[in-house]
């Protein structure tokens, strides 16, 4: 299952996402065990939105952790410390990628579970790159590339981005350009992902995929 969850900053979506990616591989573990002992016939091969075949989840496949944050300061290094803390021992493998984001496809197996936190921080990092730190004018289109790659490859993902489109300010220019490439990115994301959620005041929205988000959470109860 490939989902989308965005929402306003500090909300609580990232632990959400956490815990999401965690179950998506315990449920994903069940279903193989089931079918190795013959309780449920093997699916014929599972094919992507965009109509590619996709890896296959597998028993004892890793649940990653795809940290694309790269710090600027003091709170970016205590939020990072935090987001460590909080997913300790879960099981995931941590994978730092702040730019490029269809590498993970050569770094990982693309059957296991991914959570990527965030597609915020990754346009961020992709917008001024070193040594020269100028505004790449492509960076959008770069992320929207590799992102469709990836959720085009692998079977179970978790993405996570922030809602920043809600205010009445007129912001500067580069803060308007930075506001539009992140809303084409996330349209991509939208576009390529099964369930869609929106985490807003401690409750999740679902604008796509109801019927698959509450099948998932009934094999949960």
């Amino acid at each position: 299952m490939r989902v989308f969850i965005s929402g306003g900053a500090k909300n609580g979506k990232s632990t959400f996402a956490q815990r999401m990616a965690k179950k998506i591989a315990k449920r994903n573990e069940t279903q193989i065990a089931k079918r190795i002992e013959g309780q449920i016939p093997k699916q014929n091969e599972e094919r992507s939105a965009f109509g590619s075949a996709m890896a296959q989840p597998a028993a004892g496949a890793p649940l990653y952790y795809v940290a694309t944050m790269r710090a600027a300061d003091n709170e970016d290094d205590e939020r990072i410390k935090r987001h460590r803390a909080e997913r300790d021992g879960w099981g995931f493998s941590t994978i730092e990628q702040p730019v490029d984001i269809v590498k993970i496809l050569e770094r990982c197996d693309c059957g296991g579970t991914f959570l990527l936190d965030s597609l915020t921080a990754l346009l961020a990092n992709e917008m001024f790159l070193p040594p020269d730190w100028r505004l790449n004018e492509r960076a959008a289109d770069k992320v929207v590339e590799g992102l469709s790659q990836v959720l085009k490859t692998v079977c179970n993902i978790v993405v996570v981005s922030d809602f920043i489109y809600s205010d009445a300010v007129i912001y500067d220019p580069l803060t308007e350009k930075y506001r539009k490439f992140l809303a084409q990115i996330d349209r991509a994301a939208v576009e390529g992902c099964d369930v869609v959620l929106e985490a807003a005041f401690a409750n999740i929205i679902v604008h796509k995929g109801k019927e698959e988000y509450e099948r998932f959470c009934e094999t949960l109860a």
